[in-house]
């Protein structure tokens, strides 16, 4: 339809100039002595529009050729773009598929048709450190880091990563904190700081980034409590931990965290490592309260020293709700042993040995009968736990 408008146009264009040109009768004279040309006007007028058609058409010719090395550098180009574009996919593949020799191969042609460069220096840098190349990795990291500023920190980012990996935790952190210095904390690269501390056991500093990724809602809840319990667990459990040290950590430790049953045996072992089974007593007895765990029930009897009879009769009420609990009833055996009462210690290792036949009871009965002079139930004791699983 448009076609059709356009013809329609031309033909009412070209009949109105041929009416114009006919009832035209103007001329156009040229005198340059002895010569004189004279012309019609349309005439005149035709000429004058071919010869700037063909002065634009030469002209355009002219500025084409001109620009044709231009225009040959751009195909050029673009075939480069073209070749490194196809290299750089079949070099991703090839690094998913897990051929990371062939995978740097490709990636080294992309970066050296020049385009794509940041991207293919750090899939080759990827490929070499799966190949465990790390001078190769860091020569790759190096040309990142040197191809385009706009790059920096997804450079910076893979670089930790791969340090990280390679258990360079001290270098891992000071590119990351190369990396929040430029006001890039993402949440990926807060969580690789995580690891690089972890690694380097700066557990205040776990705990201060593992909070901050909570705030975020970066990691499942359970998967940051596991971090932040283990890091207080070391921090309970290092040697030449002072008393004094000790109370001011456990008092700056929340609450509900000093409950966990896996915190609180840190800190009583601690705290029975310095003699100080009060403590001790009073971290087990919250936890428990809170939670019940096998674990610090048996610790509870570990401690050798302080107010045992108070520790028996404390365990002696849970008994009462627990009955069939063979962990508390070993643990009062181990109780009314620190107490030489040898008739009660004795009832209840046996029943804790009726609810579970284990080597740690079988040993404590043992034990107590060599004190008491029973050296044929001792043996048979030994004997038995021998046999019996941990």
């Amino acid at each position: 339809m448009r076609g059709l408008l356009w013809l329609l146009a031309a033909i009412a264009i070209a009949a109105g100039l041929s009416v114009a040109m006919r009832e035209n009768e103007g001329y156009v004279l040229f005198v340059a002595s002895p010569w004189r040309v004279e012309l019609s006007l349309n005439l005149f007028v035709i000429l004058l529009a071919a010869a700037f058609a063909a002065a634009y058409l030469l002209m355009r010719v002219v500025a084409h050729t001109l620009r044709l090395p231009g225009y040959v550098r751009a195909f050029r180009a673009r075939q480069a773009e073209g070749r490194a574009r196809k290299a750089l996919v079949q070099s991703l593949q090839a690094l998913y598929e897990g051929r990371f020799g062939h995978a740097g191969k490709l990636a080294s042609s992309a970066y050296e048709l020049g385009s794509f460069r940041p991207l293919a220096a750090l899939v080759a840098a990827r490929a070499a450190q799966r190949m465990r190349n790390f001078a190769q990795r860091d020569a790759w990291i190096a040309r990142a880091r040197d191809a385009e500023p706009d790059w920096r920190q997804a450079t910076l980012a893979t670089e930790a990563e791969l340090l990280i990996e390679e258990h360079r935790f001290d270098q891992a952190r000071a590119v990351l904190q190369e990396l929040h210095l430029s006001g890039a904390r993402h949440i990926a690269t807060l969580s690789a700081l995580l690891r690089a501390e972890r690694g380097l056991e700066n557990w205040p500093e776990v705990i201060r980034l593992a909070r901050l990724l909570d705030k975020r809602d970066a990691m499942p809840p359970e998967a940051l409590e596991g971090i932040v319990v283990n890091a207080r667990v070391a921090m309970l459990s290092r040697s030449g931990l002072e008393a004094r040290g000790l109370a001011v950590y456990w008092k700056s430790i929340p609450t509900a965290e000093q409950r966990h049953p896996r915190i609180a045996g840190a800190a009583a072992r601690a705290w029975i490592r310095l003699g100080d089974c009060g403590a001790a007593q009073l971290a087990i007895e919250s936890a428990l309260a809170e939670t019940w765990d096998a674990g610090l029930v048996l610790l509870y009897g570990e401690c050798v020293g302080g107010d045992a009879m108070e520790r028996i009769e404390h365990a002696e009420r849970w008994l009462k709700q627990r009955p069939q609990d063979a962990e508390l009833l070993l643990t009062l055996g181990r109780l009314c042993v620190q107490r030489e009462l040898w008739g009660k210690a004795k009832s209840y290792f046996e029943a804790s040995l009726t609810l579970h036949s284990g080597r740690a009871a079988h040993v404590a009965l043992a034990q107590l009968c060599e004190r008491i002079g029973l050296a044929d139930e001792a043996s048979r004791h030994y004997r038995a736990a021998a046999l019996a699983p941990a």
